[in-house]
């Protein structure tokens, strides 16, 4: 059974249109339950969740630290963590526990975004590649709940790169498998900041990881390059 995780804040649009897709599309056999975890919103974030009947967690900001509050409550042996602004594929909840049964205790989907923007298109079609630098939170993340304790979760540390850090250190512990499905995620940063733009700022926060890097530094670029263009 699979719990699907899904941290937020103020995001009180985005949260309606993934609920209400997850109502048509889930299967009741194979969910367990959904956990949405605010991270202190002042918008209507929290009343619409509950008004799906949804189970809310109201706890720190920051998604490393929402996300592993979400998976401290959940009840199912399987995590599904799941961004607010990504629709994952019909029947993603079998594609899932088919994928765990063949014995692949962590992976995602490959990823497409909601634009027909050429170059979006292209960055997409590296999502297929089963490596580590093609791989982001946007693609959604499921995870035994062996695994995702075993490996100690998210770290929380990471206010921003949350995603990539902890799917490296799967790649180390696991055989991690990509499946073929797409989800399908907002553009919306990239039209506001600029396709090439922000995949550069991207790639820049890739390349300060790797040569060493921590999450202050991490995140002091994102605040100066991307967050203030938000």
């Amino acid at each position: 059974m699979i719990s699907i995780i899904i941290p937020v804040l103020n995001e009180e649009t985005q949260i309606e249109t993934l609920l209400g897709y997850l109502e048509k599309y889930v299967n009741g056999d194979l969910i367990e339950e959904i956990i949405v975890v605010d991270g202190g919103s002042f918008d209507s974030t929290v009343e619409t969740a509950k008004a799906y009947g949804i189970k809310v967690l109201e706890g720190a900001k920051g998604r490393a630290k929402q996300m592993n509050l979400g998976a401290s409550f959940a009840k199912g042996s399987i995590f599904y963590f799941l961004h607010v602004d990504t629709l994952p594929p019909v029947d993603f909840d079998k594609s899932i526990v088919s994928s765990i049964e063949r014995n692949s205790e962590a992976g995602c989907f490959r990823l497409k975004f909601d634009s027909d923007n050429k170059l979006l298109r292209l960055f997409s079609w590296f999502t297929r590649i089963n490596h580590r630098l093609c791989r982001g939170g946007d693609q959604s993340l499921f995870i035994t709940k062996s695994l995702f304790e075993k490996c100690n979760g998210f770290n929380e540390d990471y206010i921003i790169y949350e995603d990539n850090e902890f799917i490296g250190r799967l790649y180390n512990a696991t055989k991690f498998k990509v499946l073929a499905h797409q989800v399908k995620t907002s553009a919306r940063k990239y039209e506001k900041i600029g396709t090439l733009r922000l995949q550069y700022y991207f790639g820049m926060i890739h390349l300060q990881n790797s040569m060493g890097a921590g999450p202050a530094e991490l995140y002091k670029y994102y605040q100066k390059k991307i967050n203030t263009k938000i």
